[in-house]
């Protein structure tokens, strides 16, 4: 099928189809509706849901509880389930499983009462556990952390609904590294903030890998793999291919907004001690220092090394490099900085 061939079915595909969207006044969610919002005007049945539905046009969703609206969705729309508490370390190890297992389960239940085929599920590369071997999409998930754990979980609940349906329900299944860009606060936005107060060191060695992943480039594969892909189950690692080093990452962002790149490596023995330190002072002296946790710390020092290979291979392949990331990113901030 050539191109225009197929851009013609994914228009007619499109047609009054109805994108429902599950988080979408998180940062992900936030840049999911932009782009949608970008393309054809036929594409225009926007559903956004979230539990906070503090931006234009989200209606308030609680994904814990049943979900029903008083709306009918064609059978052709697609369900992005970006929803989950995820931030770790941060909450207590039954919020994990109580919002992203119960979540799974209250979307999926949405979509067979609501005969709808397709579901894009944002899991994460938690699942993997933390090791430094490389991991593909075959390699068998042994998660550590309670996130992991709820999201391996969701993911089977997930696969459980499609198995249900299998010559008509599609699930497409994306397990992204550190997600980055505009309004990201968290990872990089962190690091950039210490590089930029030069109080960032590298932890324990400089080659620990870290898979990431532009926004944009997450955002635009959720839309196409769910028009694209066939149906069944398809399982994408979203990352760099190979996952960079904190030192290709340091030097990349000191290079695009013109700081010092960090030069010294502290031991890990001495940061997981002050990690600890100041998050047991911290709470008595009335401080709170952000980012700074013992978890977080040794994080750190753990190599993320997932394997990008299947999606560098694919039609969804990465659009943007690390380096023209960061610039873009830098260029949405209008060069201030990264926030």
């Amino acid at each position: 099928m050539d191109t225009h061939s197929q851009v013609l079915l994914s228009l007619n595909y499109c047609k009054n189809m109805k994108f429902i969207i599950f988080g979408s006044d998180g940062f992900i969610g936030t840049h999911l509706c932009d782009y949608l919002e970008a393309k054809n005007e036929s594409i225009n049945h926007i559903y956004k849901l979230d539990l906070r539905h503090e931006k234009k046009g989200s209606k308030f969703c609680d994904i814990r509880i049943p979900i029903h609206f008083d709306i009918e969705f064609p059978s052709n729309s697609v369900i992005f389930n970006l929803a989950a508490i995820h931030t770790t370390p941060g909450h207590p190890d039954n919020d994990y499983f109580e919002t992203n297992i119960k979540g799974a389960q209250n979307i999926t239940n949405f979509a067979r009462e609501n005969n709808i085929n397709t579901i894009v599920f944002t899991s994460s590369i938690a699942p993997y556990g933390a090791s430094e071997d490389l991991k593909s999409e075959d390699t068998l998930p042994t998660p550590n952390t309670p996130y992991g754990i709820s999201k391996l979980v969701a993911e089977h609940i997930h696969r459980t609904w499609q198995a249900e349906d299998v010559e008509n329900r599609k699930l497409i299944i994306v397990r992204p590294g550190v997600v980055f860009g505009k309004n990201e606060g968290g990872n990089f936005s962190r690091l950039y903030s210490a590089m930029n107060k030069g109080y960032f060191f590298y932890p324990g060695r400089e080659d620990t890998q870290k898979a990431c992943v532009y926004v944009k480039d997450v955002v635009r594969i959720l839309y196409e793999t769910a028009l694209n892909e066939p149906h069944g189950v398809s399982t994408y690692n979203l990352t760099y291919d190979p996952a960079p080093t904190i030192k290709n990452i340091c030097t990349t962002i000191a290079e695009v907004t013109n700081l010092s790149p960090p030069k010294i490596v502290i031991p890990s023995s001495i940061l997981k001690i002050g990690a600890t330190v100041i998050s047991i002072l911290g709470p008595f002296l009335g401080k709170r220092f952000a980012g700074i946790h013992p978890a977080r710390v040794k994080k750190l020092m753990i190599s993320t090394n997932i394997n990008g290979h299947k999606l560098s291979q694919s039609s969804y392949k990465l659009r943007y490099t690390l380096e023209e990331a960061v610039r873009d990113w830098h260029q949405d901030t209008d060069k201030t900085g990264l926030v």
